[in-house]
């Protein structure tokens, strides 16, 4: 081979195993989903170490954590997952419901931000690729437009400098805040961003109430960065919607699994349902196999 073309031939290589080693990082795997839990469903009243520990014990290979303003906390969170090996893979920001982007009081955004930014440095610290934010609410106060252009503004000039500084991804949640209510508008939201630091952070029982959740991993594809796993139904005698564990409400869970590999998702799939003792959760983490080795019945 021509020295030049040899030259060459090593630069696209390398250039092609860092994209490729972004991905991996960004996404925790290569291959299948990764199990991973929120720490607030595991025991409040042991440590973060116990907790962590436990969570390995479990068959889990990630936690979500959430925001730690103290810095002796976050400290020991951070030691709990090098010391169990189980990964703080993402972050849960702090402060987006009561203080919203979309807010028209500038206290109230600016303690928004700061509970961001909070959160981003978190996740540096531990490790994290992945912070978790609900963009903007719309209430009888903000309107939907105000809300769209409120959030995008301030995450574009006040947050998404310091998340591409940290190399820590913006992970846009849709929740039940009356925002981005179609996978449409979630994947134009996120590409208006024109950033590979804003993604966005599916729940696939948020959306049950109005729409599909394969039908929206098959719309948002590779912008999904993160996962959250919880089941949904409506009680046929009240018409009241309820959560439920896994596999006892209304969501196909074989097509969830089916869409997923279709897009190529090898990220954290992270539990967000009831916490409770040991054997709940070995139950739980058992369902969880069941999904992933896409079977349609996951309780057992």
């Amino acid at each position: 081979m021509p020295t030049i073309h040899r030259r060459e031939f090593v630069k696209g290589v390398t250039l092609l195993s860092g994209i490729a080693a972004f991905q991996s990082s960004a996404n925790g795997s290569t291959s299948s989903p990764q199990k991973g839990i929120l720490i607030s469903m595991l025991p409040e009243k042991l440590s973060f170490l116990e907790r962590f520990k436990l969570a390995a014990d479990l068959g889990f290979k990630g936690i979500e954590m959430q925001t730690l303003s103290d810095p002796k906390l976050a400290e020991e969170a951070r030691e709990a997952s090098v010391k169990s090996g189980v990964r703080i893979h993402s972050v849960m920001n702090m402060d987006h419901w009561k203080y919203p982007l979309s807010s028209s009081n500038p206290d109230e955004v600016k303690r928004s931000v700061q509970g961001m930014a909070t959160s981003l440095h978190n996740a540096k610290l531990w490790g994290a690729d992945t912070v978790l934010l609900v963009p903007a609410v719309v209430n009888a106060k903000i309107s939907y437009q105000d809300a769209y252009t409120r959030s995008q503004k301030v995450i574009r000039e006040q947050i998404l400098p310091l998340a591409q500084e940290l190399r820590v991804a913006i992970g846009i949640e849709e929740v039940w805040n009356k925002f981005l209510l179609s996978p449409l508008e979630f994947a134009r939201y996120v590409d208006e961003f024109q950033s590979p630091w804003v993604k966005a952070y599916f729940d696939v029982g948020n959306i049950v109430f109005y729409g599909y959740p394969q039908d929206w991993i098959r719309t948002l594809g590779k912008r999904i960065v993160k996962l959250h796993l919880k089941d949904f139904a409506m009680d046929r005698k009240d018409g009241q919607f309820y959560w439920k564990n896994l596999g006892e409400g209304d969501i196909e869970w074989a097509e969830v699994r089916k869409a997923l590999a279709e897009i190529g998702y090898s990220g954290y799939a992270t539990l967000e349902i009831d916490g409770g003792d040991a054997d709940y959760l070995r139950d739980v983490s058992r369902r969880v196999d069941r999904f992933l080795a896409g079977e349609s019945k996951l309780k057992a």
